[in-house]
């Protein structure tokens, strides 16, 4: 009896797990436009230089050479959504705090790395970029609020290019899937489990094994390369989700993975 019931629970386990880890199944948006294309992370930079990375010079760069563009979406303290990735300015400008406890104009006066060039708006990056090459624009939640999809997304409805979202907060990625479903939405993620600040913490356990997609469905998943082998990762590319990998940083950091996605986030060399 006891064996009879382990046997009847198997697929009934199984399929409540395939239902919180499923991509979009219904309805689905296509991708083919993303494809056939490698992605610069956060342009074609350098930080040592005069392109450092979410720069104009890095995004032009990448434009000129043809690559697709990954970038990072904040909002200012004035509600300004500007490209920049870290949550803190230390790293890139030398100063102390947080982009949302600056002004646009107050940024302004920062540098990027060693180069003279500024954070810039994400309007214009987009004017830019003007269609030219493919876009996968990840929005950065620093709090549990959607308002940066909000404010930012008016200027994708404007813009005549071929682009798709992605998030590793969830909410970024349910509000695209409850007011723009048209648009091609990414759940990122990575073996949170490796890192120390995340171990034993319920969301992160949720977002390496992909259980949030039950509010999400996403279209494709960009996860970190390293960590391939996750299985609910493949799980949700069996069922039809997008592979994508980030951040690739060599070539035999290419030859290991280009078996197990289709789409290539890559840094530090030239992925041709």
């Amino acid at each position: 009896m006891k064996m009879r019931k382990l046997l009847l629970a198997v697929p009934v386990v199984g399929g409540a797990y395939a239902f919180l880890v499923a991509p979009r199944m219904f309805h689905k948006p296509d991708v083919s436009a993303l494809r056939g294309v490698h992605y610069a992370h956060r342009g074609l930079h350098d930080n040592t230089g005069d392109a450092p990375e979410n720069s104009m010079k890095a995004f032009k760069k990448a434009v000129d050479a043809g690559y697709g563009i990954e970038m990072d979406v904040q909002l200012t303290k004035d509600k300004i959504p500007v490209v920049f990735h870290d949550e803190t300015l230390i790293r890139m400008c030398g100063v102390e705090g947080k982009v949302w406890e600056y002004t646009f104009d107050e940024l302004q006066e920062l540098h990027l790395a060693e180069s003279e060039e500024k954070i810039p708006k994400f309007e214009d990056v987009l004017a830019l970029v003007d269609g030219k090459v493919p876009l996968i624009i990840e929005y950065k939640l620093d709090v549990p609020s959607t308002e940066v999809c909000e404010i930012a997304d008016p200027m994708l409805q404007n813009y005549d290019g071929v682009y798709c979202i992605e998030s590793f907060h969830p909410y970024a990625v349910k509000w695209y899937r409850e007011h723009r479903p048209e648009v091609i939405r990414g759940q990122l993620s990575q073996d949170f489990g490796k890192v120390e600040k995340y171990k034993g913490k319920l969301l992160y356990w949720m977002l390496s094994n992909l259980l949030t997609n039950v509010l999400t469905r996403p279209d494709f998943i960009a996860y970190n390369h390293k960590d391939a082998d996750m299985f609910s990762r493949k799980v949700c590319s069996m069922m039809g989700a997008l592979p994508v990998a980030y951040t690739i940083k060599s070539q035999e950091e290419y030859e290991k993975a280009k078996d197990k996605f289709e789409l290539f986030i890559f840094d530090s060399f030239i992925l041709e």
